[in-house]
């Protein structure tokens, strides 16, 4: 039973410290709206999705209204395109209109996102999956609530060095393509190495192929609470401060158990996973790196800092766990760099650099997210950042993303802003040794050692 003092707990949390659930994402499975024919393709697709979600938005503001509870978005994920377009496409062209029709449904249900325009190709590509590839620069630009992600590796196949040559490229058009909106594209595109199925949060979210045919998961959040509740514990052991972040991620997490399950109920879908994840907004006080400060570092990337987060991480999932039935997707802390501002704040002070950053995901939930790096920036370099962050999620078996904007027109010094959850972010130098003979070598990593197991 939850008595009155949770819920007055709970309340405190949400007025004061920024709790929210992040959002519900409703998957949907584009199986079976396979065809030869596009137009029927597209007809499928966009009568699939606004039947599933025409309900979604509505349903989300009145559990939001009922319990008191910010809901911030209302997203859609589906199938990966490059499996459903593959025998309807043939041309980038017919994939840029099923993202087309991806963003008519969006708009109509008025979700916030729509993800999945994202192929799977960490062993190789087929033509249909290089073909999405190649469509995501005019996908991107020609639509505004589609995300993009491609899962370029895995512990178990190794990494695609093709295609992580090819994504460089991609990245680069996409933010030519998008210059006027200061590259803007490139904020929703994100690669992958061992990309998880159930993830409801953007850019990498698809309805994995192993999922039933609609799902509910929920993402919630909660910096802020955290942050608060480390301040009530200032000076004290490392075993006080892991059994608060553990209670405290605990009582976030039964904020998203509940929702989802009310969602749940009221849609007739079932609920599939609560992904807790501390993600951060441009808000002041509701930011990751202001907890890294709050455990006694000056600002995010001073030494310690990687243990505090690695720290943290784990506290956050163990806390998870214990509070809901089903806790997936990339549940732990994200450190993206233009969403919070005590990373923005941090690497203005010149306390964070990419190769610091680098160095933390190898304990965060994802990888290097939203990061402005300068427009010039090789394609080539582009590819050998990617491919060093896959390394570290196919050596240390968890998922790790690349999330880079190069911004076309400026450089290092100069500050772009996004808008909205996006935030603003200044623009990191990059380191300016080639990389070119690496990346163009073609073909694939292996499999670490430890992924021959059966």
């Amino acid at each position: 039973m939850i008595n009155i003092y949770e819920v007055a707990e709970t309340n405190k949390m949400v007025e004061k410290e920024n709790l929210d659930v992040r959002t519900i994402t409703l998957g949907i499975s584009l199986l079976d709206c396979i065809d030869s024919d596009i137009k029927v393709l597209n007809d499928k697709i966009y009568n699939k999705i606004t039947s599933y979600a025409r309900d979604l938005v509505k349903v989300g503001e009145d559990i939001s209204t009922e319990f008191g509870i910010p809901i911030v978005n209302k997203r859609i994920s589906v199938t990966p395109i490059a499996l459903i377009g593959g025998a309807a496409c043939k041309s980038t062209d017919d994939f840029v209109s099923i993202a087309l029709t991806l963003d008519k449904a969006a708009k109509a249900v008025g979700v916030n996102f729509i993800g999945g325009y994202s192929a799977l190709v960490a062993k190789g590509m087929t033509p249909a999956e290089e073909m999405l590839i190649r469509s995501i620069p005019d996908a991107l630009a020609s639509t505004d609530r589609i995300m993009s992600s491609v899962n370029l590796g895995s512990t178990k196949t190794g990494i695609n060095m093709d295609a992580v040559r090819l994504m460089g490229d991609v990245i680069k058009e996409t933010a030519e393509k998008t210059k006027e909106k200061d590259s803007l594209g490139c904020t929703k595109l994100v690669v992958l190495c061992n990309a998880p199925d159930d993830n409801p949060f953007m850019a990498g979210a698809f309805h994995g192929v192993t999922e039933a045919d609609a799902i509910i998961n929920v993402g919630v959040s909660g910096p802020g609470v955290v942050k608060y509740a480390l301040e009530q514990v200032r000076g004290e052991s490392f075993e006080v401060l892991c059994e608060t972040i553990k209670k405290t991620a605990f009582k976030v997490t039964r904020v998203g158990q509940i929702v989802a399950k009310e969602a749940s109920k009221r849609l007739g879908i079932p609920f599939g996973i609560v992904d807790l994840s501390l993600a951060p907004t441009p808000a002041v006080g509701d930011s990751v790196a202001d907890i890294l400060c709050e455990m006694g570092l000056e600002h995010a990337g001073a030494p310690g800092t990687t243990a505090a987060l690695a720290l943290l991480n784990d506290q956050v999932k163990k806390g998870g766990v214990m509070a809901s039935s089903y806790v997936g997707g990339l549940s732990g802390a994200f450190i993206p760099v233009s969403e919070d501002q005590g990373m923005i704040d941090a690497v203005n002070a010149g306390a964070l650099t990419i190769e610091k950053l680098e160095a933390m995901t190898c304990v965060c939930s994802v990888g290097l997210d939203m990061i402005a790096i300068p427009g010039d920036t090789p394609n080539t370099t582009i590819s050998g950042i990617i491919a060093d962050e896959l390394a570290i999620g196919m050596i240390n078996q968890k998922t790790t993303a690349v999330r880079v904007i190069p911004v076309i027109g400026k450089g290092v010094g100069d500050n772009v802003e996004f808008g909205g959850l996006l935030g603003h972010a200044p623009i990191m130098p990059v380191n300016g040794f080639d990389c070119s003979d690496f990346v163009n070598r073609g073909g694939r990593i292996p499999a670490p050692i430890h992924s021959f197991k059966n």
